[in-house]
């Protein structure tokens, strides 16, 4: 495992990379189906039961059962990037009442094919977030998604391994 660049004062963003045994359209269709993101998560937040598209496409909306701290909640995410076996890419948000009160965080999953590997960089980039100093950085985010994020990118290659 490789970690990205660092986060760097006024840099937003983390990630993370690892070369994963399996082909970028095995890795892409994982990425693609909501109902498979809870068992990649390596941040042990996601809770699954999404509801939206069975698989995403450029622009598709769709939510994820969440818990943090104990506390049940849905995320609302849009797919942003997206160029098929290459790129995907969704922003989150909380929303109450159809209003976005926060969020705006990327997750992105940028696919490189690597002889019969793929390498995967994943990241997480709050550039975007409403009130990113108080609901990412000050809470400690960036460093806790660190670890979260290699977790995955590992959890994704046990995954692919059983494919």
């Amino acid at each position: 495992m490789k970690p990205g660049p660092t986060t760097e004062a006024g840099q937003r963003s983390i990630s993370v990379s690892e070369v994963v045994v399996a082909s970028p359209q095995q890795i892409f269709e994982l990425l693609a189906t909501p109902a498979r993101h809870a068992e990649l998560d390596g941040s042990g937040m996601l809770k699954g039961r999404p509801q939206g598209p069975e698989v995403l496409g450029p622009g598709d909306r769709f939510t994820m059962g969440m818990s943090q701290g104990g506390i049940p909640y849905r995320s609302v995410n849009v797919v942003v990037e997206y160029q098929q076996d290459r790129l995907i890419a969704w922003e989150t948000w909380g929303e109450l009442g159809g209003r976005r009160l926060v969020g705006g965080q990327r997750w992105r999953y940028e696919l490189e094919p690597d002889g019969t590997a793929t390498r995967v960089t994943h990241t997480y980039d709050w550039s975007r977030a409403r009130f990113p100093r108080l609901i990412v950085e000050l809470p400690g985010y960036p460093k806790k998604m660190r670890t979260a994020m290699a977790a995955t990118l590992s959890q994704l290659g046990a995954v692919t391994g059983r494919l």
